[in-house]
């Protein structure tokens, strides 16, 4: 699978050990920083991350932080990011299953390297299902929440 990742300083050391995990089992995946520990700002990276994946860089991206807290508020104000923050193989495949989640989020500091690869290899290894009724009714239900809340400048759309 083709994949962006990115994380800011305090994700680095794991962005990097779940990058070339992911290499070595033969995935594409694109670094979009950060490229080392100096301090960065984590809305920078969950913003590029968001972007590739509008742009049709890559259908799904990982985001890493020292919490994973940041990056998911910051890539879910995004429109078309559903990102989800998993410690767990089973919130990590479900949130795709289930709710079509496109950006997994990893917390450097909650998860170690051994587990983040189970969890990764789950949220890639999971399609959404979207032959059954009730997961695809409750998506448009999203989608159009998004819709009500997202204008192209980023203000609430009128009601």
């Amino acid at each position: 699978m083709k994949l962006v990742i990115s994380a800011d300083h305090a994700g680095f050391p794991l962005k990097e050990e779940v990058r070339a995990y992911l290499t070595k089992a033969g995935h594409e995946v694109i670094d979009l920083g950060a490229y080392n520990t100096e301090p960065s700002d984590y809305p920078d990276f969950a913003e590029k991350v968001g972007e590739a994946i509008k742009a049709g860089v890559a259908p799904r991206g990982i985001l890493i932080c020292g919490s994973g807290v940041g990056v998911c508020v910051a890539a879910n104000k995004i429109t078309g990011i559903r990102a989800g923050m998993c410690h767990d193989t089973y919130s990590a495949h479900q949130g795709v299953e289930h709710d079509d989640m496109n950006v997994i989020v990893l917390g450097a500091r909650i998860i170690g390297p051994a587990l983040a690869y189970e969890v990764v290899d789950a949220f890639i290894g999971a399609r959404f299902i979207a032959n059954e009724e009730r997961f695809t009714r409750r998506f448009n239900k999203v989608l159009a929440i998004e819709a009500k809340y997202h204008c192209g400048d980023g203000s609430k759309s009128p009601a």
